[in-house]
């Protein structure tokens, strides 16, 4: 059996994620009609970090560790963008992120610019205890240039509330008073957002329903298979097997099960809680098969960047792509999609609903004032669709393809923002 594990370490195309952030944000200035030097502003970081994390193991040993923050624009706001623990994270991959969060915010109407953070390290490698250890000296050497009003993490691979929790105190003490704002994605009783964990995929399913039904396809009569069994592909499994979609397809970083009649989602969310992984919950993909490759109406990749290159995308049979996970589509496989006539649904589009309700968050948290579940529910739905319709028509309009209509309605926004700001002597 091919897992996904090897899936996602495949050799993918040359081109970094920050190659295929600037192709993309190339191909935006160009329908715009922008000028080189605003490529060349958009295209660098406005302010980036890398810091030095000394940890004293459980074992009274000393390791140091590398974190990375990258805000890359601050025109519409105060950055925002997740945190993540993962050994692959490099500065690149830093950097491309932050630039796609940018664009996610401004799409979406969100009054933030984009950021980033990243701490190369496997935390399923490290006790509770180190993590919390990490995550302390992380925030205190990045004290200065996070902050409510200046830069708000939040939960992203490998990290979780409780992180954020970490976060949140090891900032308030700093400061002498707590500030609930700091970061998003906190538990419930320190200032969270109901719906904020399950936001992510929510936004995913709203933005594959109404991407079917501009198709034809009906949710009762489709199938879907999703890439990745964490936070955003969990959920959005689940979310879609309720909208009456039969789910026949899954994998996690452990490998990939399949069901033609349609996989029991909440059986299934049963066995991974009780054993880490979504294998042996019912037949494995046969030897040499890739999920993303499954006989599916609807693929939901929601794993990591760069998993749909130039080589797997020419595999790929789905209908409609929509990224749950930031970055899985290369330019070269857009290319190859487009020629096969798959709608791709972009991710600063499909994965937006997580930072919709972070600002809800974080609004709610500045006011001391909490929203019912189906207050956040009805107003994340109403961004997403709304933020749909604009790049539909936009794409129509223009005859490009969602991501180009999508990125030049963001960069557009982030724009003129800047110029009406100016820049600073």
């Amino acid at each position: 059996m091919t897992s996904v594990l090897s899936e996602q370490q495949a050799p993918r195309d040359l081109a970094s994620p920050l190659d295929d952030a600037r192709t993309q944000l190339r191909e935006a200035i160009d329908v715009l009609g922008y000028d080189e030097s605003l490529y060349a502003m958009l295209a660098q970081p406005r302010r980036e970090v890398t810091v030095s994390i000394p940890l004293r193991r459980d074992d009274g040993s000393v390791e140091v560790l590398t974190g990375h923050r990258v805000q890359h624009n601050l025109s519409r706001g105060p950055a925002k963008g997740g945190l993540r623990f993962s050994p692959d994270v490099d500065l690149d991959e830093v950097r491309a992120l932050a630039m796609w969060m940018t664009w996610k915010c401004a799409l979406l109407d969100v009054p933030y610019g984009g950021a980033k953070g990243g701490v190369r390290v496997d935390p399923r490698l490290y006790s509770e205890a180190e993590l919390e250890r990490i995550t302390r000296r992380y925030t205190s050497e990045l004290t200065p240039v996070i902050g409510p009003e200046i830069d708000i993490p939040a939960p992203d691979i490998g990290t979780d509330e409780q992180t954020m929790a970490w976060i949140m105190d090891t900032y308030s003490v700093s400061r002498g008073h707590t500030v609930l704002g700091v970061v998003t994605g906190k538990p419930m009783s320190l200032g969270g957002s109901l719906g904020r964990a399950s936001a992510t995929s929510r936004g995913v399913v709203h933005v594959a329903l109404a991407a079917m039904e501009s198709i034809g396809l009906q949710a009762s009569s489709s199938t879907a298979a999703v890439q990745g069994f964490g936070k955003v592909g969990r959920g959005a499994a689940r979310f879609l097997s309720e909208a009456g979609l039969r789910v026949v397809g899954v994998s996690d970083q452990y490998g990939g099960i399949v069901a033609p009649e349609g996989i029991d989602i909440p059986a299934l969310e049963e066995h991974v809680d009780e054993t880490g992984s979504v294998v042996g919950f019912c037949s494995p993909l046969d030897e040499g098969d890739s999920v993303l490759a499954l006989d599916v109406d609807v693929l939901v990749p929601a794993a990591v960047e760069g998993v749909l290159n130039a080589s797997t995308a020419r595999l790929v049979k789905a209908k409609v792509i929509v990224e749950g996970a930031n970055g899985p589509t290369t330019p070269d496989a857009d290319r190859v999609l487009a020629s096969q006539g798959c709608l791709v649904v972009p991710d600063i589009l499909a994965n937006a609903g997580g930072v919709v309700v972070s600002y809800f968050e974080w609004v709610q948290a500045n006011q001391a004032y909490w929203w019912s579940s189906e207050e956040v529910d009805d107003r994340l739905r109403e961004r997403m669709l709304s933020a749909w319709t604009n790049v539909r028509t936009h794409s129509e309009s223009h005859g490009i393809t969602l991501r180009a209509a999508a990125t030049s309605l963001a960069v557009k926004k982030v724009a003129e923002a800047h110029q009406a700001r100016g820049l600073y002597p």
